[in-house]
Formats: C-alpha cells, sequence, structure tokens
C-alpha cells in the first residue's frame, strides 16, 4: 500500500515544503515582533497563548494560499499519467509557492516599521498610500532608512535563493506512474484539511481577525495574526464601505434616525426634507449687519501632548498665548488618527467611521456637505491653500465637488524660501493666506482652508528659525515648535492687517502624531487643542468635552450665517443650551463614545466595554454597564448614522 502513495507524496511535496517553511517563517518573524514590544505583549496576553494563537492565524494563512492550487489539481487528475502533465503542475506550484513565500516575507519585513509609525500591523493604509511614492518613500528613507535598506536588500536575497532553490526541486523531480485511484481518495482527505486550516474553527462562522482580538491592547491583538493576512482582510472589506458602521447595532434606519434627532440639542428642529433626513435650519447666534470671513487653519498632527497647558511638552509657545484672545477648547477631541478624517469632521462636520474617510470614498465626490458648498451659496468666494500637492488623499477631488472654487497648492508657490518631502514650509503657507486675505477679503466674504504639513515625518523645515527644543534637529517636538512660531508669525501680521475685523479664524489639529496605546481607546492620543479668534470675539474658555464635528456649527453661527445645515454637531455658542460634553472617536474596528467621564467602547463582533475615563492621569478603570438601554441605544445610533447618511446619500442641503 506504501508504494503507490510514493509518486503522489513526490507529486505533492511543493505544498508540503511551502507549508512547513511559511509556517516558521511567520512563527520566526512573530519572535522577532514580540522581542520589539514584548513588555506590552506580556502585560496583555500570556505568552504561551500569544505564540499558539498566532500559530493558528497563520494555519489560516498559508491555508488560503494552498487552496487555490488544490482546487485546480482535479484539472489534472485525469492526465496524471502522462509524464508532460506532471511535470508541468510540479513546476506551476513550484512558482505560485514561491510567490507566496516572497509575498509572506515582504509584508514581514516591512511590518516593524509599520508597526513604529501606526502601532498596528499593515491595512488599509498600507496600500492606500501606494498612491504617492514620492512622499512615502520620503517619509520612510528619513524615518526608517536603515530597515528601509534591511528589507530592500532581504527580499532581493529572498528572491534570489528561492529562485535557486525552486530550480534545484524542479531539477530533481523524478515523474513516475501513478495509481489514480490513490490520487483521487487522498486530495479529498487534504481538500478538508485545508479547510478546516481556513476556518480555523468548527462553529459556524469562519475566524476573522475579531476572533483572535483576546486583549484590549489593538497592537498586541494584530501582532498574533500575520501581515499578509491583515492587508487581504483590509482589502476584503473595502466591499463594505457604504455600510462599514452599520455592525455597531441592528437598529432599523428610521430607528436610528429618530434616536439621533431627539437628542438634546437637535430636539427642536424641524427637518422639512424628507430625502435628506438630518437637514435643519440653524439660526445665527451672532447676528450681524455683514457676515464675517472664516479662516479654518488646520494643524498638522498638533496633538495636545504638544500644548503644556493639555498636559504636553512645551512646544507651542505662539499657541499658549493666543488662547487667551478668545474660545480655548480645554477638552477638544478629534474623530480619528489621519488628516482626512480630521478634514471630514471640521470641514464637513461628518461623523467617524470604519471606512475609509469620506474625502476618499466615490459617493461623496459630488453632492457632499462642506462648509465651502453652504458658504460658497450664500456669496462667499471658497479656497483651499496647502503647501504640499492637493491630489494627495483625494483631497482636490474632494474639495472641488463640494464647493470650493480655488485651490493653492505646491505648484502655486513660484520661489519658496523652503521646501521639505511633503510641500513648502508653514512660513510659506502662512505667507501666501495673508497674501490672498488680502485680494480675497477686500471683494466679496472668503472662506479659506489652510493645511499645514511642516509637522509631518520627516519633520523638515527651515534652519536658524527657532532655538531647537532639542537635538538632533528634525525631531517631532523640534518641528511642531517650528509650527507653532510660523503660526505665531501669520497672526502678528494678520492682527496688522485690514481683515483682521472681519474675520473669524479657527486653529485646530487634524489629529495627533501618532495615536497608540494598550486600551480600545486611547483617548489621550485623540485629545487635541482647538482655537477660534478674531473679529469681536470675547475670550472664553470651554471646558466641556467637545468634538471636532461641533466645530462647523458652530463657526457658522459666530460667523453670523444662518443657514440649512445636515450636521448633527452641536452649536457651542448657543447660550441657552448646555454643552454636550460628548465626543466621539474612531479607532480601527473600535467606536469610543467619551460622556462626562464614561467611555464606551463599541466593538465588532465583541461585547461592549465600559470605562471610567480620568483625564488628570490619563487612566481608564473598567466599570460595569452603567448605562441605560436608551443611552446605549443613543450611541449605537450616532455610530450607525453615517454609514446610512453615505450609503444614501443623504448627507447633503438640496438646491431649492
Amino acid at each position: 500500500m506504501i508504494k503507490p502513495i510514493l509518486p503522489i507524496a513526490e507529486l505533492l511535496r511543493p505544498i508540503f515544503l511551502f507549508f512547513v517553511s511559511a509556517l516558521a517563517l511567520l512563527s520566526g518573524f512573530r519572535f522577532l515582533h514580540f522581542s520589539l514590544y514584548s513588555n506590552r505583549v506580556s502585560e496583555a496576553i500570556g505568552l504561551g497563548e500569544f505564540f499558539i494563537l498566532g500559530l493558528r492565524a497563520d494555519l489560516m494563512q498559508v491555508s488560503y494560499f494552498i487552496i487555490i492550487p488544490f482546487l485546480a489539481f482535479p484539472l489534472f487528475i485525469p492526465f496524471m499519467n502522462r509524464y508532460r502533465v506532471q511535470s508541468l503542475w510540479y513546476r506551476a506550484a513550484l512558482l505560485w509557492f514561491t510567490l507566496c513565500f516572497i509575498i509572506l516575507w515582504f509584508m514581514e519585513i516591512s511590518t516593524p516599521a509599520f508597526l513604529a509609525q501606526y502601532d498596528t500591523r499593515p491595512n488599509r493604509l498600507f496600500f492606500e498610500y501606494l498612491e504617492y511614492p514620492a512622499e512615502v518613500f520620503s517619509t520612510l528613507w528619513n524615518g526608517f532608512k536603515t530597515w528601509l535598506m534591511i528589507g530592500a536588500a532581504s527580499t532581493l536575497l529572498t528572491i534570489y535563493i528561492l529562485k535557486r532553490i525552486a530550480r534545484i526541486i524542479a531539477q530533481r523531480f523524478q515523474p513516475e506512474p501513478m495509481r489514480r485511484r490513490y490520487l483521487l481518495g487522498v486530495y479529498p482527505l487534504l481538500l478538508v484539511m485545508v479547510v478546516l486550516g481556513i476556518r480555523s474553527t468548527l462553529a459556524h462562522r469562519p475566524a476573522n481577525p475579531a476572533f483572535f482580538a483576546v486583549t484590549s491592547d489593538a497592537m498586541v491583538n494584530s501582532l498574533i495574526l500575520n501581515s499578509t493576512y491583515t492587508l487581504e482582510y483590509a482589502l476584503y472589506n473595502l466591499k463594505h464601505e457604504s455600510k462599514a458602521n452599520l455592525i455597531y447595532g441592528d437598529m432599523k434606519t428610521d430607528e436610528v434616525l429618530t434616536t439621533v434627532k431627539q437628542n438634546t440639542h437637535l430636539k427642536e428642529y424641524e427637518f422639512p426634507y424628507k430625502d435628506y433626513p438630518t437637514v435643519h435650519f440653524q439660526p445665527a447666534t451672532r447676528k450681524r449687519e455683514k457676515p464675517l470671513n472664516i479662516v479654518i487653519i488646520l494643524e498638522e498632527s498638533l496633538g495636545a501632548t504638544f500644548v503644556e497647558s493639555l498636559g504636553g511638552v512645551p512646544v507651542t509657545p505662539n499657541l499658549e498665548r493666543l488662547k487667551s484672545d478668545g474660545w480655548w477648547f480645554e477638552r477638544l477631541y478629534a474623530t480619528g488618527t489621519r488628516s482626512v478624517r480630521g478634514i471630514e469632521a471640521v470641514v464637513s462636520g461628518f461623523l467617524p467611521t470604519r471606512a475609509r474617510s469620506t474625502v476618499k470614498l466615490s459617493n461623496s465626490q459630488r453632492q457632499f456637505f462642506t462648509l465651502a458648498d453652504v458658504l460658497s451659496r450664500q456669496g462667499y468666494f471658497t479656497e483651499f491653500i496647502y503647501g504640499g500637492q492637493a491630489h494627495f488623499d483625494n483631497m482636490a477631488n474632494f474639495f472641488v465637488g463640494n464647493g470650493f472654487q480655488s485651490i493653492i497648492d505646491q505648484d502655486d508657490y513660484k520661489t519658496p524660501n523652503f521646501t521639505g518631502s511633503w510641500g513648502v514650509s508653514d512660513e510659506d503657507l502662512f505667507n501666501k493666506l495673508h497674501q490672498r486675505l488680502v485680494v480675497n477679503t477686500a471683494k466679496h466674504p472668503t472662506f479659506t482652508l489652510a493645511f499645514s504639513s511642516s509637522n509631518h515625518e520627516p519633520f523638515k523645515f527651515p534652519d536658524n528659525t527657532i532655538k531647537l527644543h532639542e537635538e538632533p534637529k528634525n525631531t517631532v517636538n523640534n518641528a511642531v515648535k517650528y509650527a507653532d512660531y510660523a503660526l505665531g508669525e501669520f497672526f502678528r501680521k494678520a492682527r496688522q492687517s485690514n481683515y483682521w475685523d472681519n474675520t473669524l479664524f479657527l486653529v485646530v489639529a487634524d489629529h495627533d502624531t501618532r495615536v497608540y496605546g494598550d486600551d480600545l481607546i486611547p483617548v489621550n492620543k485623540f485629545h487635541i487643542p482647538g482655537l477660534i479668534l478674531g473679529a469681536d470675539l470675547e475670550p472664553r474658555t470651554i471646558k466641556s468635552t467637545a468634538s471636532q464635528i461641533d466645530l462647523a456649527p458652530t463657526l457658522l453661527s459666530l460667523a453670523g450665517v444662518s443657514a440649512y445645515l445636515p450636521t448633527v454637531g452641536q452649536d457651542l455658542s448657543r447660550t441657552d443650551k448646555a454643552p454636550g460634553n460628548r465626543a466621539m472617536m474612531q479607532f480601527g474596528d473600535n467606536y469610543g463614545w467619551l460622556e462626562g467621564e464614561t467611555l464606551t467602547v463599541l466593538r465588532v463582533n465583541k461585547p461592549t466595554e465600559h470605562y471610567r475615563y480620568i483625564p488628570e492621569v490619563d487612566k481608564q478603570e473598567p466599570i460595569e454597564d452603567p448605562l441605560s438601554p436608551e443611552q446605549l441605544k443613543k450611541i449605537r445610533a450616532f455610530a450607525m448614522l453615517p454609514s446610512i447618511l453615505y450609503q444614501s446619500r443623504e448627507y447633503y442641503v438640496p438646491k431649492d
């Protein structure tokens, strides 16, 4: 019985070799990643469970690669007595598994740099940013040069070695006569084993990333998986973009809309448009003969961790001085962790989701609400000013399609004083902003969005502009200090300009420089500074919790603009209403709702978690479910709402 099986075993040798070598490769890299983050892993999970679950996840990925040639194998079985067919199968299998091994190697060797930057294994950002090779390569070269060189050299070496090994194995293959009935008997058994490897469980649903999310540290959960799988899963999830947040509850659309509209600051409004269910008329709290110009200065990666009065490093002295001249937000939180998420929240007032930002999604490239759209209808000239390339992250397309009449980017700076990896310096940006405001505000009311970029890795900025906070020069603290210097110089000129008395400014961060931590929602890394100043605005400190989505309705009201809006953020200028005292944050698959001291975290296919958040010491204490069914229903409704509005293309104010 053994002899007839031997030719079959020889024929299937590429599968067995790949199976063993791939598992060894992935396990070896998991040990490497564990060594880099051993403290966090050890605090979150037992080492035995960590590596066993990791092996289980690797079996899933390896089985996915094996199943493809396995499904093609029956096509060859009727002809396996022909030696040429056997050789064809053998060489095709060797080629396939060589390519698969190279993919596994490349993804794992790329992981340490990605972990250092994003605190997770490669995900959708890994392939999204491939659209911008110049910027990405510059960031990698300046921030991770050693690892980039190791990765490139080792990948080329791996390809060379695998090519040699595959050639040797192919040359040694000796086709032999075989009995197809034995082959037909072995094949189903092996196929069942591969399918079980893919499912990794006998339960009704196959395993997925949520199955391996066994700790409260998202980064550790990602280490249990392997990088090829996390990237594949991110690609797979693209088809669920429009319904990304519907997974947080099973409420019907009407129930979600009714629940949101009953929220304190919305329930008094009327919603006259059936096809645009959140659109309501917001009267301005400030009555003005002529509405103010509005300027939003979106600061790249300026988290509260860089603002001394918010508990951060003292590298923003100009912002600290300016805060006494306007409305200063002590507990303002970003909705997400990327620039496009900040743009989406600040400019559109849109709630965060697990999907890509609406700046990139197809259904929001036209007829999607922005401040530029509502203000252009009221006679404003609307403009976006950026120091880099406006096509990055699809910004230009989104802006042009949704109300911005002018786009200025790197190509429009004829003689910049300094150009870095991400565009011209913040000084160049603010000089251009000042020049444009002088010209534009003299002609018509103006809405301008200016987006800085100097505080972006690899942190390049002009020499001899600031006293360095630390050595070497190109560090995040020095870059933030330079960005703050440029901001201070702009406001020094703006105060002396003709546009100051009729212009309202918002200075706010898009997100913190890096969002990481061992909590399901690292709240402190979502904490950002925010300041509204200019014109006749009286100083005020807002101590209650606020979100980026509250800024758009508040700005319009302070500027004296009454308008129909689809936003569900709160107008914080209304003194007749208590502030909402809540913020929402999307961190990967976790949706956080911070209200008062209670942090509620909605998870995908996992129980809801509740914590008492103490911001003074950045501590989260687990608590028993303190929420009433009505409160939890409200949170789920707000989490589900953006997917409903995006999917139905209802986040827009129809034109009469």
